[in-house]
């Protein structure tokens, strides 16, 4: 029932390379039939028994399965007889051994084919995992990386489609072949001798529930094997994230230990998953020897008897058909084994696959327009349920304008934004655009809207231009008339950023490295700026964009960011209240809650929260 399943869900979109993949493995298993059926007359002329006295038979009198194989089987030897005296047995020798290697040749040009349509089975249902798993972890909320280890989902993402590449699109392949010469091998030994063949086939359930046994286990293990694989990757990932301040603390000790300690635990498990996975093929040959060396006592004694049902040669031919039936079962039993690895592996990819988001899009989502502002209305919201992170939250930005939040670290700054492009849903309240929900637009049109400056420039290991071009779509014309490059120069210059771009090896061609290593803090910051300028966006989101950069980069920066912010409704999170002094509106939060609203001069006088953060800095 595993392997059915797995053929329903990844199979259907190539089910002609499937057709032609099984058409072409039975044909190859016919065809090796025929070429072991030139073992037969071989050995009839080695040991003497051909017959002068047999007889032709007339096919058309012929009626009945049995019949009409002994009737084949007659004509056959008489052909035979004819030719061993017309030509001598050498020359017949020599062209049962041509027979047999072109049957060969045939036999492995049409295995070959059934391999050839298998590759864009393997290959295609990969692709398909990894765009699947892919495309589900882009539509997939905010709030789920909050929880999830990225290193897990990496490895996920890796480790894990590896494993069912290896295990189970391994095994698929030998469903297709495999069962077919397993069933087309006993009806011929059926038909050879049906008493040897039910004999035997009594005696296959000692066989499957011993391999079975072993199969059941290997799927738990493997499963704690590919978790704690995960748990490697995350440390990897911390790691290299880290480095600076792990050398700087001269913490690599304790970041060893802790590493030595996961790989260790690894180590212990595929040991153990191994060692009962290489168990699979040994097993299976003993099992198979102990079953000839039944067949060769059981045949013998039919052999032997005085009512004899079958003859040596055809006995010998029996038992090289069974000897082939081996090879396909004990790949079926080792097949096993890796659906069991692999269905662990397929578990943890269908953890994120089934995943379902909180961010629910509307069945007939309204159109999108904004031409009056933003209203966070009675709005809560919490991560977890014993703690709310905001409350109580009225605001109203009209559109044009320009609103600062400002506040202690962990005030709720940062997520009241992410809740403007919906990172986050609130429990009670609403964000309304115009009047209207923004639970009631698709999230593609709220967010194109929208363009985010983060505190932490978000830079690919791509070129400039492509950094730049990243919220655009660059198959439309440019707007205002220009060519992308005119428009991309412009968000440049507009960004302080196209001087130093300038002075770049490659110019806009230049790759910037992973996440912009090779540009510093207010380089990568001012790209960042320009991506927002080129896309245009009427509502602007900024996380404490200047935050992290010196005195000569903020200059800069900000610069960029009031060239950024005109014209365009903006909501702004700063700690350097320097500036956002010009803000048309200052909201400052304490606790989750908004404790003064006004402008700057209005707030300082106060003498409340305000004051205090103003006075600190100053």
């Amino acid at each position: 029932m595993i392997f059915f399943s797995l053929i329903r869900r990844f199979v259907p979109p190539y089910k002609g390379q499937m057709a032609l993949n099984i058409f072409f493995n039975l044909l190859s298993t016919v065809l090796s039939l025929f070429s072991f059926a030139a073992i037969i007359p071989v050995l009839r002329i080695l040991f003497g028994l051909t017959t002068s006295d047999a007889q032709p038979v007339d096919m058309s009198q012929v009626v009945g399965l049995q019949d009409t194989i002994a009737a084949l089987r007659a004509n056959m030897y008489c052909a035979l007889n004819d030719q061993i005296a017309s030509r001598g047995a050498g020359s017949v020798l020599l062209m049962l051994g041509l027979f047999l290697v072109v049957m060969t040749g045939f036999k492995c040009g049409v295995a070959w084919l059934a391999n050839y349509h298998m590759v864009p089975i393997r290959t295609g249902v990969l692709r398909d995992l990894r765009q699947q798993l892919y495309d589900k972890v882009l539509s997939l909320p905010i709030g789920y990386f909050t929880e999830a280890r990225r290193g897990d989902v990496i490895s996920r993402m890796t480790n894990d489609v590896g494993e069912v590449e290896a295990s189970i699109m391994s095994a698929l392949d030998i469903l297709f072949k495999d069962p077919i010469m397993i069933l087309v091998y006993l009806i011929t030994l059926l038909v050879i001798s049906w008493q040897l063949t039910v004999f035997v086939l009594l005696l296959m359930p000692i066989a499957v529930f011993l391999i079975g046994r072993i199969g059941r286990s290997l799927k738990r293990a493997s499963k704690r094997g590919q978790e704690q694989n995960a748990e490697i990757l995350s440390s990897i990932d911390e790691t290299l994230l880290g480095l600076r301040i792990v050398q700087g603390f001269n913490a690599q000790s304790k970041l060893q230990a802790r590493f030595y300690t996961l790989v260790s635990a690894a180590r212990t498990t595929f040991n153990r998953i191994n060692r009962r996975y290489y168990l699979a093929h040994p097993l299976s040959e003993f099992l198979g020897t102990a079953l000839i060396a039944v067949i060769l006592w059981f045949g013998g004694l039919l052999i032997l008897s005085d009512h004899a049902t079958i003859d040596a040669a055809t006995f010998i031919y029996y038992l090289v058909i069974f000897y082939s039936v081996i090879n396909p079962a004990k790949d079926l039993s080792k097949a096993a084994y890796g659906v069991r690895r692999g269905l662990a592996s397929l578990e943890r990819i269908d953890t994120i696959l089934n995943t379902t988001s909180t961010i629910v899009e509307p069945a007939h989502p309204k159109t999108v327009r904004f031409e009056k502002g933003i209203t966070f209305s009675d709005l809560s919201f919490r991560y977890q349920p014993e703690r709310e992170v905001l409350s109580d939250i009225n605001l109203e930005i009209p559109k044009g304008k320009t609103v600062a939040l400002v506040g202690q670290s962990g005030s709720g700054k940062t997520t009241l934004t992410d809740l403007l492009p919906r990172f986050y849903d609130p429990q009670q309240g609403a964000v309304l655009l115009d009047g209207t929900d923004i639970r009631e637009f698709s999230t593609h049109d709220l967010r194109d809207l929208m363009g985010l400056v983060c505190q932490e420039p978000i830079l690919f290991n791509d070129t400039v231009y492509n950094n730049i071009t990243f919220g655009v779509d660059t198959t439309q014309p440019a707007p205002n008339s220009m060519t992308w490059q005119e428009a991309v120069d412009q968000a440049a210059k507009i960004a302080n950023a196209y001087e130093f771009i300038a002075q770049m090896p490659e110019g806009y061609n230049t790759v910037i490295g992973d996440r912009g290593s090779r540009l510093s803090g207010g380089q990568r910051q001012r790209l960042s700026i320009a991506r927002a300028i080129l896309k245009n966006p009427p509502i602007l989101i900024l996380d404490e964009a200047t935050s992290a950069l010196d005195s000569e980069s903020e200059h800069l920066v900000q610069d960029a960011l009031e060239h950024l912010m005109k014209d365009r409704t903006t909501l702004v999170v700063a700690h350097r209240l320097s500036t956002i002094r010009h803000a048309d509106l200052i909201c400052v939060m304490h606790e989750g809650r908004i404790v003064e609203r006004g402008t700057h001069e209005q707030l300082y006088a106060l003498g409340g929260y305000y004051t205090k953060l103003v006075e600190m800095q100053q």
